[in-house]
């Protein structure tokens, strides 16, 4: 697994693979409406102003997961659900901190990828609720020094 800037050509798997994660990443977590409108197409309009500041992880030549980062702040990361475990996750974060990354927020209830951050030394700074997809939700923000 190797990870590369994105390339404008990788934005239609990059969306795709945002809208695999959204759906089984935040399936208890957002309504199936807010999660329906998070689609491919959504996504790959998102990613064709913000490509320049993602990194892509890559198996076997092609896209498995990304990142997003704006300043020193990680926007998302996300895995293909089935490229999980792997390794590429934490070949993106090591990348992202080796860039500077020095927050990133997540849902309260993502248990899975606070597990991950904290495993790689990321401690939380704050927990707090803010507007997202219409509704009020709790968020926590992390910090690495």
């Amino acid at each position: 697994m190797i990870v590369r800037p994105a390339r404008t050509e990788d934005i239609p798997a990059l969306a795709a693979i945002a809208e695999r994660s959204y759906g089984a990443a935040f399936a208890d977590i957002l309504e199936q409406d807010v999660l329906a409108g998070r689609n491919a197409a959504y996504f790959g309009e998102r990613f064709a102003v913000s490509w320049k500041r993602m990194l892509v992880a890559l198996a076997d030549g092609g896209p498995v997961g990304f990142l997003l980062m704006t300043d020193q702040h990680i926007d998302m990361l996300f895995m293909d659900p089935g490229a999980g475990g792997k390794g590429g996750g934490a070949l993106l974060l090591r990348e992202a901190e080796a860039r500077g990354a020095k927050s990133l927020e997540c849902f309260r209830d993502n248990h899975g990828a606070r597990r991950f951050y904290e495993r790689h030394g990321w401690r939380i700074a704050r927990d707090y609720e803010r507007e997202f997809a219409g509704r009020n939700r709790r968020f926590v923000c992390y910090v690495k020094d």
